[in-house]
């Protein structure tokens, strides 16, 4: 049975035996990475695990081990199911799919490799974006008998993108239509036609079987008429050294004082070498020091290459803390809070214009959001499409603004600068991969002008503070009324105001916009920037609007600021409000005449911590009016 699934002339092995093997191999061997990818159950675990036991690197124990897997789990009858090396995950080996990356390390004589091995699922795209990052070639499946599915398009077109420069289209599962030669031609023409105008700088078609490992790792006599190299010997032989940066970056992870007498900057250089002596300069600030002292987990050195975990002294102390991005002082690095990008979106839930996010940038933290969708791109043509939003799967170019400005390069030029996340700031889940294109010149055009007259100015001439009281519920919940009630109080009290409503602004300001969920977000955008514009001239003002969601009810608080920001929820339950249905609303979206109905349709999301939560079946509001004006006195006297 051993003889059945290890190769007769390799001598048998124990693990630590691999890993002494490798460790010597890879100080003098170069190293390529690798990912797998394709459309599902195109055979990506089963090359791996095939290319894997024919490059004679699995242990003894680790064949005992696929052995018994094979009996549970395998595919393959009495034979050993080669894809049980790569999925490790039961969930994996009970659906038959590979749902996370599995990365595996092996060498040859030649070359030391770093495998990952990705999800074909769609769904799973995240995982194959992590992957493809790091990738210097891709290896695209194929079946033969298939041919090429949308997903092997978008694999393709995200590792060009992600900056895979290698491209292995491996038509797979050859024993399936008898090796036929026209059928490996013409998928390999269609998938050259297909990628000419992305960015790889070779391609290499390989008919393969990976089950019989027909051309993985030797000659398959089944294809005489193919005369270009195996699977492995592409992997040894394709050419993927990159010359050295002449620059040195330094994203700050950490600053570390053990004690008064010493401050560390820790972080890993992402880019050229650390050099005893060198001049330095903090992106940020622009303030310029030496390098002192280079510390490591082996002591001291005068020199760290690219990739070396290490922690800086400095001649002098500067101003650097984590997130800011160090340079050579005569190099230094371009910043903006305004750039184009292409984005990946991951979510269910779509990418909206004007939603914001957290965004991660090497080290560096803000928010962001995305202020335009110049287009989204057709997989299967290339082509591109105008869109308003983003859904799972999407690949769009978009505009990204910024809070503040960010250290950055282009994707193409630096992977560690040009590279970010967007994240869900209430789930704290992970939305969008990004890839900067280059820098928007209007964040370089545009500055904040300083004004004569003050906020504090305008408040002492009114002889109260400017506020933003935020009304938020359902339609008919009374949101309204309660403004109303309230503005006329202050205006007897000489209090000036003005209240913006939800109809009057759509009659006006935002008449361009619909009630999706884009265009909802774009209302609220546009509301808080013009409330916040009013609230800096001194005014009160109200705002009553549905306004459904909590992240943009959360972009306003943040904008506006915390302490002049009072949410008040009226808290109407639906039956009252449908009861109410002062405009007809609920009645035509039950009829299906109102597609997006808040409520009925369309989500409200209530809010979990309001300053005020109001009663709105209750027809009496002078208590809920001498709550808010004490809310608003107490502002005064702050």
């Amino acid at each position: 049975m051993r003889n059945a699934i290890r190769n007769p002339a390799a001598p048998a092995r124990t693990t630590q035996e691999v890993l002494e093997a490798f460790n010597f191999q890879q100080r003098s061997q170069d190293l390529l990475r690798f990912i797998t990818c394709g459309s599902v159950d195109d055979g990506k675990s089963t090359l791996l695990g095939r290319l894997l036991w024919e490059s004679q690197v699995l242990a003894d124990d680790q064949l005992d081990a696929l052995r018994a897997d094979s009996k549970r789990y395998g595919t393959q009858g009495e034979n050993i199911d080669f894809a049980l090396l790569v999925d490790g995950l039961s969930a994996e080996r009970e659906q038959g799919i590979t749902i996370d990356v599995a990365h595996r390390f092996f060498s040859t004589s030649r070359r030391k490799f770093i495998v990952a091995d990705a999800p074909g699922h769609e769904q799973y795209t995240r995982n194959m974006v992590t992957a493809a990052s790091t990738a210097d070639l891709a290896i695209l499946l194929v079946d033969a008998r298939k041919g090429l599915l949308p997903q092997t398009k978008r694999h393709a077109y995200l590792a060009s993108l992600l900056g895979v420069r290698h491209l292995v289209l491996a038509i797979n599962k050859m024993d399936t239509v008898e090796y036929d030669r026209e059928i490996s031609a013409r998928l390999s023409e269609t998938m050259a036609d297909f990628i000419a105008t992305l960015n790889f700088e070779t391609f290499a078609p390989i008919p393969v079987s990976a089950l019989n490992g027909e051309n993985v790792t030797h000659r398959s006599a089944k294809m005489a008429w193919y005369d270009g190299p195996t699977l492995l010997g592409q992997l040894e032989t394709v050419k993927v050294r990159q010359a050295p940066s002449d620059r040195f970056i330094f994203p700050v992870q950490w600053i570390n004082r053990p004690d008064a007498s010493f401050r560390g900057i820790c972080g890993t250089v992402l880019e050229g070498t650390a050099r005893v002596g060198d001049a330095i300069r903090n992106a940020a600030s622009g303030e310029v020091s030496e390098i002192a002292e280079i510390i490591t987990m082996d002591g001291g050195m005068t020199e760290a290459p690219e990739g070396s975990a290490i922690t800086l002294s400095l001649d002098r102390d500067i101003d650097v803390s984590r997130g800011d991005v160090l340079s050579l002082a005569d190099r230094p690095l371009d910043m903006s809070d305004h750039f184009e990008a292409t984005i990946v979106w991951m979510d269910p839930d779509p990418g909206l214009v004007g939603r914001t996010y957290d965004i991660k940038l090497s080290t560096q933290s803000a928010t962001a959001s995305i202020s335009g969708i110049k287009h989204r791109v057709d997989i299967n043509t290339l082509g591109h499409e105008a869109t308003r939003q983003l859904t799972s799967n999407d690949i769009g170019v978009c505009n990204i603004s910024v809070s503040r400005p960010l250290v950055f390069d282009s994707y193409l030029q630096s992977k560690g600068l040009g590279s970010f996340i967007l994240i869900d700031r209430f789930s704290n889940a992970t939305l969008a991969a990004g890839m900067i294109r280059h820098n928007l010149r209007r964040a370089q055009n545009v500055h904040r002008q300083a004004l004569s007259i003050t906020r504090a100015d305008r408040e002492r001439l009114n002889g109260h503070a400017g506020k933003v009281i935020w009304f938020t519920g359902l339609s008919g919940s009374g949101k309204s009324t309660i403004a109303n009630a309230l503005e006329r109080e202050l205006h007897k009290a000489g209090r000036r105001t003005y209240i913006l409503d939800g109809d009057n602004v759509r009659l006006g300001l935002n008449k361009d916009l619909g009630f999706t969920d884009a265009d909802r977000v774009e209302n609220i955008r546009r509301i808080a920037e013009v409330a916040k514009l009013m609230m800096d001239a001194g005014i009160v003002v109200l705002t009553a609007f549905i306004s459904p969601f909590r992240r943009e009810r959360q972009m306003a608080r943040e904008l506006i600021g915390e302490g002049n920001f009072v949410e008040v929820f009226v808290d109407t339950s639906l039956e009252v409000c449908e009861e109410r249905d002062p405009k007809g609303l609920y009645r035509k979206a039950r009829n299906g005449q109102i597609p997006n109905m808040t409520g009925i349709n369309s989500p409200y999301e209530p809010p979990e911590q309001p300053e005020v939560r109001v009663d709105g079946s209750v027809r009496g509001i002078d208590d809920t009016v001498g709550n808010l004006l004490a809310i608003i006195d107490a502002g005064d006297h702050n």
